[in-house]
């Protein structure tokens, strides 16, 4: 199984499109986003992603729950999420609503990546 996986500068350049004016740009201190993407390299390399959906899941949940920039994780995150989808064939419908409410669920620690993967997989 080969994917499209997502490199620190393809997701700082997602996270400066998503900021809004007056919002904080750049990483957060002490903060390392290559250590959460390497979270989701080494959950890919131990064989514990079975598809693009667990794939896609793992970023969101590395990005929004390593809160490696200042401001808009959650949004940098679904972003993340979509991109990696889109990057590896897969097209989803969504409300916007939802897809935020979820986002946020995954960011509290509320939602896990199979549970993400799963809400994923319902809307492709």
């Amino acid at each position: 199984m080969t994917h499209i996986l997502l490199s620190a500068e393809l997701v700082d350049r997602i996270h400066d499109h998503v900021l809004n004016p007056g919002e904080l740009s750049g990483r957060a201190l002490n903060k390392s986003l290559e250590g959460a993407l390497a979270r989701v390299e080494n959950r890919l390399a131990y064989g514990m992603i079975d598809d693009v959906f667990d794939l896609a899941a793992a970023y969101a949940i590395a990005i929004a729950q390593g809160h490696c920039f200042n401001d808009a994780n959650k949004r940098t995150a679904f972003r993340a999420m979509h991109a990696v989808l889109a990057l590896n064939g897969v097209q989803m419908m969504f409300e916007t609503e939802e897809a935020g409410q979820t986002i946020i669920r995954a960011a509290q620690r509320l939602l896990d990546e199979g549970e993400l993967a799963l809400w994923l997989r319902k809307r492709a």
